[in-house]
């Protein structure tokens, strides 16, 4: 659930990059810090764990002014991937308002994915999220490797999902912008249901993501 401080008139949105280990959630923050301007970008701040290469999380801070004058904070994290650390998983998980999941597209990391799902699932129901109606995007990530998944084997195993689904490399920075666009469209329609972004803001699903994305990434949308 998103945060809001009326005294300080700031609305901060948490977003969550979840998968298995080295699947490239780490790489995905570090291109998506690299695209963004200066304006309202933080540094990204790492903890690392013992034994496990990924990064405790990163969490990155940047954010936009509304037309009424509050600020829109967006704290981006991801989770260590290796399963001794599914208590720090849990942790970071909570109170999330989307979760960008980035599976490993070689075809070696199946199961891998697919117990990371649905550990992913696990941990939302308990730390308290509904899993039915929390916005997720799947990326398949390691587009640029050799012996990967095809498309459309991909998009066949994942026909029924209800879950955009995001090819990239974001080793390249390929589908780095997509993907973070694609949850942004997500989490809208719930954060204007709570908070009346586009009543009281003046910022509707389109303004909400051009401000967030499309002003601040060097491709424009």
């Amino acid at each position: 659930m998103a945060d809001i401080d009326e005294a300080k008139r700031s609305l901060t949105i948490k977003l969550v990059y979840y998968g298995p280990a080295m699947s490239g959630k780490t790489t995905n923050l570090m291109r998506l810090h690299d695209l963004l301007s200066p304006d309202l970008k933080g540094e990204i701040m790492t903890l690392e764990t013992q034994n496990d290469r990924t990064l405790f999380f990163d969490l990155l801070p940047l954010g936009f002014r509304t037309p009424s004058g509050w600020l829109v904070k967006f704290k981006l994290y991801t989770v260590p991937g290796q399963v001794v650390h599914d208590a720090t998983r849990k942790a970071v998980l909570s109170r999330a308002d989307g979760v960008v999941f980035v599976a490993d597209s070689q075809r070696s990391q199946g199961i891998n994915n697919s117990e990371s799902f649905q550990n992913l699932e696990d941990n939302a129901r308990r730390v308290g999220l509904d899993f039915g109606t929390l916005p997720i995007v799947v990326q398949f990530n390691k587009r640029d490797l050799p012996n990967v998944l095809s498309e459309e084997e991909i998009h066949g195993r994942w026909s029924a999902a209800p879950w955009p689904l995001v090819m990239a490399s974001a080793l390249t920075g390929t589908g780095v912008r997509e993907t973070f666009v694609k949850l942004l469209e997500a989490v809208y329609p719930l954060l204007d249901r709570n908070f009346s972004l586009s009543e009281k803001h003046g910022t509707d699903a389109k303004a909400f993501i051009d401000a967030a994305v499309g002003e601040q990434l060097g491709n424009p949308r």
